[in-house]
Parts: C-alpha cells; sequence; structure tokens
C-alpha cells in the first residue's frame, strides 16, 4: 500500500503520477489501497475515474481478485469485477457469475452479469441464457438469442423459429426485431438440417430487413444449404425460384450452378425474372456447364436478361466466347445491335478488347459506344483503345463523343450489375450523372458525402442494406424529404408496397420491364 500512503493528502498532479503509475505496473499490492478509494471517493471527479481505471487495470492481470470480488458486499465493486471478467475473458469466474445470475433479480444487473457470461461464453450458463431469451427487455433477449446459437443450443431451435415468425405477423411485420435478427443467425450458427431448412422456408419472409438478414446467413452457410435451395428452385413459385437462384449464386458452389443448368433443361426458367435471376448466377460461379448456359443466353432479346448474360460472360472470356460473340455481332440485324449495346453498357472492357480484333465485331460495338452518353463508359472504352493502339484504333476514337459533365444527379442502388448498368444507361440517356451502389449503404453513402441528388431508383432486395432500409434513411436526411424515389420489385411483392409506400417510396416499376417503361417513370415523378 506504499505507493497510496497519504494519496489524499497530496496534490492533484502527485495523485495523478500514482495513478497512471498503478495503471502501468498493475500490481496488486495496490488493491487494498484502490478498494479504499473506490469506496470513500476523494470527491474529485477527475481523480475518481482514474481510480476506477486503475482498478480495472490491476484486476486485468489478476483472474483471482476479480473472481473473488464477485462476492464483495459493494456493488459498485462487484460490478467492476464483473466487467473486468468479460473483457479479459476470465472464464473460471463462469460458475460463480452464473449463480449470482440466477439469484438476481435487478434488471441492470442481470444484463452485466449476461454480457459478462456472453462474452467469456460460459456453458455453464445456458439454461440462463435460455431464462431471458424472451425477456421484455430487447437488448437483454437479443444478447441471450444469440448466445443460444453460439453455444449450439439445438433444444432451442422451437423457441428462435417462433421468434422468427412471430415477426411475420400482421400486426408485428413492419418492423424487424433485434431479436429476430439474432434468431435467424443463431439458426444458421445451430446449423442443423431442420434450422437451414426452417430458413429456406422463409426467403420469402414478410419483412423485407429478416428477409436480407435470412439471405446473408443462408450464403455463409454455404454448401449445406445448396439442397434445400435445389428443392425450392425445382418446386417453389417465381419468388422462391429468383431467391434461390440468387443465394445460389452468392454461395457460388459448382453445385449450384448444376442445380441451376438442370433448372434451365427442365424448361424450370419460363418467367423472364427467373431467367434473368438464373444468368447472373452461372457468371457469378462460371462453370463450364454454367458457361456453355450463357452462351445460350446470347439469343435473348429481352436487354436487361441480354445484359446479364453479358456481364457474367465478361467475367469468363474465352476463345469460344469470343467466336459465338463474333459471329453474333457481324450478322448486322436487330439482335447483334442489341449484343453491341449490351456489351457497351455493361462496360464489359474485357470483352470489348478481345473482340476488337475483329473488324466487323469492332465495327458494331464502336457503333453502340458512339451513341453513348455516360463519361464513365466512354472514358473505360477510350482507355481501352489508346491500349489497343494502331490506326483503326485511332479512327475510332476520333468517333467518341466528347465527355459532357451532366449538370443533374441520380442515384441507383441495386446488387446486381447488369441492373445498375440499365440504370446507368437510362439515367445518361435522360441527361443525368448516375451515382450508384451495389447495395443501399453504397448508396447512402454518396448521400453522406453531400452529393446533391434529384432522383433515387432502388432494388427491394439486397444484401448489407435494402432498399426499404435506404428510403428510410434518405426520408431522414435533410434535404432528401421530398426527392422522388423509384423502387424496382417484382409482381410477387406487391404485398411490400404498402411497406414501402410508409417509407416514403414515390412510385415502383415491375420487373421484368423495358428500358423506356423506366424512362416514363423516372420522367412521370420528375414532372415531365
Amino acid at each position: 500500500m506504499a505507493m497510496l500512503d497519504g494519496f489524499r493528502d497530496k496534490d492533484f498532479l502527485e495523485q495523478v503520477t500514482i495513478l497512471n503509475e498503478i495503471g502501468s505496473n498493475k500490481d496488486i499490492a495496490n488493491l487494498p489501497g484502490l478498494m479504499d478509494l473506490f469506496r470513500r471517493p476523494v470527491g474529485d471527479t477527475s481523480i475518481d475515474f482514474m481510480v476506477v481505471n486503475a482498478l480495472n487495470a490491476v484486476l486485468s492481470g489478476n483472474e483471482a481478485k476479480a473472481v473473488e470480488g464477485l462476492a464483495s458486499g459493494n456493488a459498485g465493486y462487484r460490478i467492476l469485477c464483473i466487467r473486468a471478467i468479460g473483457e479479459y475473458g476470465f472464464t473460471s469466474a463462469g460458475p460463480m457469475l452464473t449463480s449470482l445470475g440466477e439469484a438476481e433479480t435487478d434488471p441492470d444487473q442481470i444484463q452485466e452479469i449476461l454480457s459478462a457470461l456472453s462474452r467469456i461464453e460460459a456453458p455453464d450458463a445456458l439454461p440462463l441464457f435460455r431464462k431471458h431469451s424472451q425477456s421484455p427487455d430487447a437488448f437483454t433477449s437479443a444478447l441471450c438469442v444469440e448466445m443460444l446459437g453460439r453455444l449450439g443450443d439445438a433444444a432451442s431451435a422451437p423457441t428462435l423459429m417462433a421468434m422468427v415468425e412471430g415477426n411475420e405477423t400482421d400486426e408485428n411485420y413492419e418492423r424487424c426485431e433485434l431479436t429476430t435478427w439474432k434468431a435467424v443467425e443463431a439458426l444458421a450458427l445451430l446449423g442443423t438440417e431442420e434450422t437451414i431448412a426452417f430458413l429456406v422456408e422463409k426467403l420469402h419472409h414478410k419483412n423485407p430487413t429478416v428477409r436480407r438478414i435470412i439471405t446473408d446467413t443462408l450464403v455463409h452457410t454455404g454448401e449445406p444449404a445448396l439442397p434445400l435451395l435445389a428443392r425450392v428452385f425445382e418446386t417453389g413459385g417465381t419468388d422462391e425460384k429468383i431467391l434461390a437462384a440468387n443465394l445460389l449464386g452468392f454461395i457460388g458452389h459448382r453445385k449450384g450452378a448444376d442445380v441451376l443448368v438442370g433448372g434451365l433443361d427442365k424448361g424450370l426458367a419460363g418467367d423472364a425474372n427467373v431467367r434473368y435471376a438464373v444468368y447472373e448466377a452461372l457468371g457469378r460461379i462460371g462453370t463450364m456447364k454454367g458457361l456453355i448456359c450463357l452462351m445460350d443466353g446470347l439469343k435473348e432479346t429481352d436487354e436487361l436478361i441480354l445484359m446479364a448474360v453479358v456481364t457474367g460472360l465478361e467475367l469468363h472470356v474465352s476463345p469460344g466466347v469470343i467466336k459465338a460473340l463474333t459471329a453474333l455481332l457481324t450478322k448486322a440485324n436487330d439482335q447483334s445491335d442489341r449484343l453491341a449495346r449490351a456489351v457497351i453498357n455493361s462496360k464489359a472492357v474485357r470483352l470489348f478488347d478481345a473482340l476488337y480484333e475483329f473488324e466487323g465485331a469492332a465495327a458494331a460495338l464502336i457503333d453502340a459506344l458512339a451513341t453513348s452518353r455516360d463519361p464513365e463508359i466512354l472514358e473505360a472504352f477510350r482507355d481501352t483503345l489508346e491500349e489497343i493502339g494502331g490506326d483503326r484504333a485511332e479512327e475510332d476514337l476520333a468517333r467518341l463523343p466528347q465527355n459532357v459533365a451532366a449538370v443533374r444527379k441520380a442515384l441507383a442502388a441495386d446488387d446486381s450489375r447488369s441492373m445498375l448498368a440499365l440504370h446507368r444507361s437510362i439515367l445518361t440517356d435522360l441527361g443525368f450523372e448516375p451515382l450508384t451502389g451495389a447495395n443501399g449503404q453504397e448508396a447512402f453513402a454518396f448521400v453522406e458525402a453531400g452529393e446533391p441528388v434529384e432522383l433515387v431508383i432502388t432494388d427491394m432486395n439486397m444484401p448489407v442494406m435494402d432498399g426499404m432500409e435506404l428510403v428510410e434513411k434518405l426520408r431522414a436526411t435533410e434535404g432528401y424529404e421530398n426527392v422522388p424515389v423509384i423502387m424496382v420489385t417484382t409482381e410477387s411483392e406487391s404485398s411490400q408496397r404498402t411497406l414501402a409506400q410508409k417509407a416514403g417510396v414515390t412510385a415502383f416499376i415491375t420487373k421484368p420491364f423495358k428500358p423506356d417503361a423506366l424512362k416514363a417513370k423516372i420522367l412521370e415523378v420528375l414532372g415531365g
């Protein structure tokens, strides 16, 4: 106790120096003196705060003393020990801390104990986590639910499933509860066939945020989810097929590609939205069978689907792909024009580079490029032509329009590269500079950076931040209360439109749509 002898009589700077030194050396011999100062504060807020920090530092180096402190009659010191146990991972405290939790009735004390037990992942505390998993306090409940998953408590699966289903009732579906979020993650961590099957069954959960969380957890689950997703793709309705195809693509396993290829062969992708999702997924996975299907997809006449095909092929350039594209581009018909626009609007510079060797294909691509008004696309292909070099490239460079900075800006958010590319093309045709994000969070970053946006186009379902959450954040941002927002949905998502309208969506456009339909919708919400 020598360092703290006469501490109360020393001046402020001496007290600060002593406490800093104790905090650095963590000498357990100073514990009694610190406890005395903690129980009987000196009255200076700064010094009293430093005493707490010094106590915490000393306890951090002595697990036994921290555990011993759980029996202290001083409530404040007991809380300090509980927090130190959690912060420094003192696992030996598990049994005693659990006993404290079983006897405690004060909600704040229970929360402190559960928090520490969660950080040391004490298996002895499983009954305590079960007991408080349905606490009226959302934080306490969510913490316990999370631990049921982390500790692998399969017996809690029915309770967790009931939480997810409860957030789907007419009274509760408008908001994603924190407990539901943690219940989804816990079910995924349990990883049994039953819990994964349940999550797959809830792919089209009524709350869009819960739907996004389920999607994210199933992607993380990976291969074990494939057989169940395959069953959904083969037997589900249009929505289920789309969501299953998206997930198979994000998981990226070749078995997923086999499911999608088989589905195409069986005629399960007759719906345009389903085919679009299948081609996007096959592009992400990149198997030989998938590549053959993508090449077959070059016959598609829908511009959006064709862009999904081209985007997939851009990731897997090969001599066979270039040969097939060259043959189609040199036919000088409506399909070759559509294909050339798809290559340019998708910013498929790798395909362009390989195709430019063949004059007929190059001519078709340059004709399409010369009509673009997108500065980013023009710059990308201009750079490619400069790298290629030669007289023909110089002549083609001279044909390209000069970049003209747009005075208006629009924001587009979608996790589909081809859909974003289509939005870029449409917006630049209308004189906008497009700002794009692969999810709501990336899109909202432009708003946070102060970009002045006159229009927002967003998908409903996206990872990280979905369209509904993006709209809510926009409407809560000064200056964006009345900016027109167009949400892209599928026909079967009509049940979600009321929810989206409450969030602040101005108008909807249903996939599949023609570019002219989106242009008309944009002009409509902007008043012509």
